[in-house]
């Protein structure tokens, strides 16, 4: 969202820009009659006309920049083998970790971020547990459920797989009913 309104205001400015900077080339230049006696100096005049054609050509970009589309593709973790480059995008990695996360009974509601650094891959899972298992093993299994899977289909390496257990989720509770 915040994308999109940059690019508004980015569109709003450089047209703003260019109009008045066409106006002031077309005041500068007597194309439009003009009642300003400081112009008369040729050092102002000259100076003016090139603080207008940079302002004309600065909202040109800007304009072009407003309107054009982004051609960037995903984010991916990009490798180079002996046939060829890979790609994987930033999704995949995540998808694949939910995947091997969601593999540990007891686990619900998953959430994944992936972070591409020195070292390798760092992820990081966000997790409602049932609260049935030991939080230290559930969490260790995740870990290493996560970072063997994803190392061994993707073949990059995990530098960190860390887990947060944002809550613990209520069983229901049943009355029971006597008639």
């Amino acid at each position: 969202m915040a994308k999109i309104l940059d690019r508004l205001l980015l569109f709003v400015y450089s047209l703003c820009i260019g109009i008045l900077s066409v106006i002031a080339i077309l005041l500068l230049s007597g194309a439009i009659p003009d009642s300003f006696d400081a112009l008369d100096r040729p050092e102002v005049y000259i100076a003016a006309i090139a603080v207008a054609v940079i302002l004309f050509l600065l909202s040109i970009r800007f304009f072009y920049i407003s309107l054009r589309r982004d051609r960037a593709s995903q984010p991916s973790v990009d490798q180079r083998t002996e046939y060829g480059d890979i790609q994987i995008s930033m999704e995949t990695i995540e998808n694949l970790s939910l995947k091997a996360a969601g593999k540990v009974k007891g686990i619900r509601d998953l959430k994944s971020r992936i972070r591409v650094s020195q070292a390798g891959l760092e992820i990081m899972i966000r997790a409602v547990v049932d609260g049935e298992a030991s939080l230290p093993l559930l969490t260790n299994e995740v870990q290493r459920q996560v970072h063997d899977f994803v190392q061994e289909t993707t073949g990059i390496p995990v530098a960190d797989v860390s887990v947060y257990i944002a809550n613990l989720t209520q069983s229901p509770s049943f009355k029971s009913r006597v008639e």
